[in-house]
């Protein structure tokens, strides 16, 4: 759940956009951490982990971006679950799981003004980090505009960098592992952002192997070659051309369930830091510039006009919501509208409930079954050994 505004002029019904404003330049805080990673991966546990251990020092502002996920493991300041009815959207436009995460990001980013003054003022107060928990399909963030939106808005604003959580225990196969750098290098290469990849998982499975494939081009040739796949010609030839993207590749071994390897973790996090300061911010401080250009282009009012028109309302304003009511897809801010379900909902969540318990029983019943057949045939096997 949310964490509720601690004193009314933190709420979002007091915004003033004028306050965030391209012209302030790049703010020296919070650092935007973006978590990426496949699904499955440890992306969440990650974040809990990562929150826990710079929780201290740095007083993370912590954002779930996910409106599909049923609960997350760490409080949150800004969470999207509070913002859109991840289910409301599927049912009013009939689309799927992932349709509608796609669609839930879409109507989230058109409140990015006011999430980009949130975070600015979560800097103000001393949050130095704000942690950001992405949706666990990859794809749904890293390729679609929201995403592209969301990335850009925050760089242009802040110091942002992008952590790439992967799973050390699936990228053991050497064509997983390939599939898993060549994601890593489309995402590097389409967010021009400082890169860190985070190894999970090394409390099930060491992560040595995978730093020496990346150093050393034969130590993976010889993996390779105990795979039997139709793949393993197009996944050689891609290691070559990778080996340039690994020189510059910045890695770190971590157990999102120990805590292992996050002191380390953080080091390089402010060496990420250190290099978009470095290498990343004038980019984006000439693309601020530009868009600053364009605003003021824009609100330059025409020489002529040939019709007055009628206003029309554009959308939503959070500081003015709609009342809240079982229907609706868009509410209010984080924190300021109490989650309830309609009786249809509950209905279908109680039927899920209880399908689940059923199924559980009957698994549980045929183990049972099973145990039971399984030490009557053992004791009638002892008994008749015993027979002389």
């Amino acid at each position: 759940m949310a964490a509720k505004p601690a004193s009314s002029e933190l709420s979002m019904e007091n915004i003033s956009l004028e306050a965030l404003s391209l012209s302030e330049g790049i703010q020296d805080s919070p650092v935007c951490i973006i978590v990426l990673g496949m699904a499955g991966s440890g992306k969440t546990t990650f974040t809990r982990s990562l929150i826990q251990h710079a929780q201290e020092k740095f007083n993370p502002y912590v954002v779930n971006l996910d409106p599909a996920c049923r609960e997350v493991p760490y409080a949150t300041h800004i969470d999207i679950r509070d913002t859109v009815n991840y289910k409301e959207v599927m049912k009013q436009y009939q689309l799927g799981p992932n349709g509608g995460i796609v669609t839930a990001l879409n109507m989230f980013t058109t409140k990015m003004a006011k999430f980009a003054e949130l975070v600015r003022r979560a800097g103000q107060r001393g949050h130095k980090w704000c942690i950001i928990d992405t949706p666990g399909q990859i794809e749904v963030f890293t390729w679609s505009a929201s995403g592209n939106i969301i990335t850009e808005g925050l760089a242009t604003m802040f110091p942002t960098i992008i952590v790439y959580v992967m799973d050390v225990v699936r990228s053991a196969c050497p064509t997983t592992f390939m599939s898993n750098m060549l994601y890593a290098c489309s995402i590097l290469y389409k967010t021009r952002l400082p890169f860190l990849v985070a190894l999970n998982k090394i409390d099930l499975k060491d992560c040595s192997f995978v730093q020496e494939w990346m150093t050393d081009f034969e130590a993976y040739q010889d993996a390779l070659e105990q795979e039997q796949s139709f793949v393993n010609n197009l996944t050689r030839t891609m290691s070559l051309t990778l080996d340039t993207f690994y020189e510059n590749l910045v890695t770190c071994g971590v157990s999102a369930k120990t805590g292992v390897g996050f002191a380390q973790l953080i080091k390089h996090v402010l060496d990420c830091v250190t290099e978009y300061e470095k290498d990343y911010k004038p980019v984006y401080e000439k693309m601020r510039k530009e868009r600053l250009a364009e605003q003021q282009a824009t609100l330059q009012p025409p020489s002529t006009v040939e019709d007055s028109g009628t206003a029309v309302p554009m959308g939503l304003d959070l500081k003015d919501p709609p009342p809240y009511s079982g229907n609706n897809m868009f509410l209010m801010a984080p924190g300021l509208v109490p989650q309830q379900m309609d009786s249809e909902e509950f209905e279908d969540d109680m039927e899920t409930d209880a399908k689940g318990n059923t199924e559980e029983q009957n698994f549980q019943t045929f183990v049972q079954s099973h145990l039971t057949a399984q030490k009557t045939k053992r004791n009638k096997f002892i008994q008749e050994q015993q027979k002389p």
